[in-house]
C-alpha cells in the first residue's frame, strides 16, 4: 500500500464526508439557512440557500468517492471562500471565537488544494477510470474566482449606519 494513496483516501473521505454532512445540515433545516442566508445579505435566500447545500452535499460526496476530484475540490474552495468573505473575516482567525472565525474555512481550503494538486490517489474513482487530474493545479484560482463572481452577483452586505 502506498502512504500517499492511503493519506489522499483519509483526507478525501473526512473532509468528503464532513462537508456532505453540512450540506445535510442546511437541507434539513433549509427554512433556517434561507433566514440566516437574507440575514448576511444574500440575494435570492432561498436558492442560495438550496445551491449552498446541494453543492455541499455533491462535493462532498464525490470528495469521498474521488470521483471529478479537481472540479469537487474547486466547489469546496468557492463554497469556503464565500464563508469566509461573508462571515468569518470580520470575526478573527481562531474558530473559538464567538461565531467562528476564519480558521476552519481556510484549513479546508488547504486540504482542498493539497488533494486537488496531489490527486485523489489509487484509491478513488477518478483512477479507476483513469480521469485527468491536471486541472487541479488551477483548483484554487479557480474556486477564489467562482466565490468572487457568485459574491459579485449576489451578495449584497448590509451596511451599518454610522451613530450620531
Amino acid at each position: 500500500m502506498n502512504k500517499i494513496d492511503a493519506t489522499m483516501a483519509i483526507l478525501r473521505i473526512s473532509m468528503g464526508t464532513s462537508i456532505a454532512y453540512h450540506g445535510i445540515n442546511k437541507a434539513r433545516g433549509i427554512a433556517g439557512t434561507t433566514s440566516w442566508f437574507s440575514s448576511i445579505g444574500m440575494k435570492w435566500a432561498k436558492q442560495q440557500a438550496v445551491i449552498a447545500a446541494s453543492t455541499e452535499i455533491i462535493a462532498g460526496v464525490g470528495l469521498t468517492l474521488g470521483l471529478a476530484t479537481p472540479l469537487t475540490c474547486v466547489a469546496v474552495i468557492a463554497l469556503m471562500t464565500v464563508a469566509i468573505i461573508t462571515v468569518h473575516a470580520r470575526v478573527g482567525y481562531f474558530i473559538f471565537l464567538p461565531n467562528g472565525g476564519w480558521e476552519y474555512c481556510a484549513s479546508i481550503i488547504a486540504v482542498a488544494t493539497a488533494v486537488a494538486v496531489t490527486g485523489p490517489g489509487s484509491f478513488s474513482i477518478d483512477s479507476v477510470w483513469n480521469i485527468n487530474q491536471s486541472l487541479g493545479v488551477f483548483a484554487l484560482p479557480m474556486g477564489v474566482a467562482c466565490a468572487v463572481c457568485h459574491l459579485t452577483l449576489c451578495w449584497r452586505p448590509q451596511m451599518k449606519s454610522p451613530t450620531a
